[in-house]
């Protein structure tokens, strides 16, 4: 009796850590580590979502003011880029590398929307021309999309590396070259002062191309993710690996 006593006791112990160690093992290899690869996410797309839903804002005021085309042709695409916030956060939200991937496809589809939309505006306003006002205001716009880009481009791309998120890096290039973007913009205002007016919409115009080429590298660069991060794979692995061992 003594024995089996001794026996039952064994068991129950062996059970017990069995249980204890398999879950604590299991729970923080792989669920903290999503959660934290998901909460970083979160925060990079929020705080970009915030700066370019800024940046809009003010240059709406201006375009409303002085009624460029070129403004507008940058104006539309900055709006799309804080849209693209909106599937980014929710694959994030959702901890699933196939929704983050469908999600850099719909960044790619956003920014080729926007640039058809610039495009169609650029002619219609080259067939017929309108006068620009308030060209320091318009040249200000400029300035404005250009920071409120780059400030969004360094959050995405900072946590996009971290994270190993191609879409998230994707948009961060994206906006980087919008900020670019919005320096031509200041150069409409600009040839506009010195009597140029065709140079608004021709401005628009170079505007499309350059969004067209972010769209073919946004694809590539979505086209060609590998999948879940090699860091959270391992990590993982070790979670798996340490609960296997409490079941030997």
């Amino acid at each position: 009796m003594a024995s089996d006593a001794h026996g039952h006791v064994h068991d129950h112990g062996h059970s017990h850590g069995h249980e204890h160690g398999g879950d604590h093992g299991h729970s923080h290899g792989l669920v903290a580590a999503s959660i934290k690869r998901s909460r970083a996410g979160l925060r990079a797309v929020l705080a970009s979502l915030v700066i370019l839903g800024l940046t809009a804002g003010l240059q709406i005021v201006v375009f409303v003011l002085s009624g460029s085309i070129a403004l507008l042709a940058d104006l539309i695409h900055n709006v799309g880029d804080a849209l693209t916030a909106v599937p980014l956060g929710a694959a994030f939200l959702m901890r699933s590398f196939k929704a983050e991937k469908y999600a850099g496809y719909f960044v790619v589809a956003t920014i080729f929307v926007s640039a058809c939309v610039a495009f169609g505006e650029s002619v219609d306003r080259l067939i017929n021309p309108q006068p620009l006002s308030h060209l320091w205001a318009l040249a200000g716009a400029g300035v404005i999309g250009f920071l409120g880009n780059e400030a969004a481009a360094v959050v995405r791309l900072r946590a996009g590396r971290r994270l190993q998120s191609p879409a998230l890096v994707a948009d961060g290039y994206h906006a980087r070259t919008d900020g670019l973007v919005s320096l031509a913009v200041v150069a409409s205002a600009a040839f506009v002062a010195l009597g140029v007016q065709v140079a608004d919409p021709l401005i628009g115009m170079v505007v499309t191309v350059v969004i067209l080429r972010i769209t073919w590298q946004s694809f590539v660069t979505v086209r060609d993710d590998p999948g879940e991060p090699d860091g959270l794979a391992a990590e993982d692995e070790g979670g798996h690996g340490h609960s296997h061992a409490h079941d030997l």
